[in-house]
């Protein structure tokens, strides 16, 4: 998982969205409002397809899931479940891109805190605060606070949610990453007078599953080989992170 920055959209699409939100309220009021049907209707219509394509163009060329980053993004996702949030059904920011494996373990699930939500919603804040990357099992984890001497709540619930230490496929894709990551930094260990720009290119390149957060935000600072570019580089290490933020 990773930070996504959250594009804005055409005016006459976010129109479209705030007039089917007004029609989708009033049905509501008057007690005639099915959200399956009303979203079903509305996801047949072109201007609900560029919504989708948005959200996929807020990933790159490579559109993946953001909740998991391993699948193709294939369909548009409720944050807030619409069931339980009709008033946020057509939102644009309620709105995010998922694979049909999240989607389905998702499904309506909404863990929160009083009116605070336990999951992480990756396009309004940094995954890695709450998340964890264990390198021998390939498995995202939630963050423990030495401080508390405990795990992250929002880190646990969206691991349970979405089953992220128990997907076999998704551990290994985060585990390639790892590896690629791994042998890029290593490789710069062994030829220091090489570009940073270079190095910071083939980080983003290879980083296919979110991993630089986890690195340069998270924990991963710990792990061999990185710890040993930020005491042996520290300069450079400065610059990726400043990249990576």
């Amino acid at each position: 998982m990773r930070r996504v920055k959250r594009l804005n959209l055409e005016i006459r699409v976010q129109s479209y969205l705030s007039k089917r939100q007004k029609q989708a309220n009033q049905k509501l009021i008057k007690g005639s409002l099915d959200t399956t049907t009303e979203w079903k209707n509305a996801r047949q219509t072109k201007t609900i397809e560029k919504v989708l394509k948005a959200l996929q163009a807020m990933m790159g060329d490579r559109q993946r899931c953001m909740y998991c980053l391993d699948s193709h993004g294939s369909d548009i996702e409720h944050f807030r479940p619409k069931a339980a949030f009709p008033k946020r059904m057509f939102r644009w920011r309620n709105l995010l891109l998922c694979c049909s494996e999240c989607g389905r373990l998702k499904s309506d699930s909404f863990p929160v805190d009083g009116k605070k939500p336990l999951l992480i919603d990756p396009t309004k804040e940094e995954p890695w605060l709450h998340l964890d990357f264990d390198p021998q099992t390939g498995n995202i984890v939630p963050r423990f606070n030495p401080n508390t001497m405990t795990f992250s709540e929002k880190g646990e619930q969206t691991v349970i949610t979405l089953q992220l230490d128990q997907r076999e496929a998704l551990a290994a894709g985060y585990k390639k990453t790892f590896k690629n990551l791994s042998e890029e930094i290593r490789h710069f260990l062994d030829n220091p007078d090489n570009s940073i720009d270079e190095l910071i290119a083939k980080l983003q390149e290879k980083d296919e599953h979110g991993l630089l957060g986890w690195i340069f935000l998270g924990t991963g600072s710990f792990v061999n080989p990185f710890n040993e570019l930020q005491s042996t580089n520290p300069s450079v290490w400065s610059a990726c992170a400043s990249a990576f933020k």
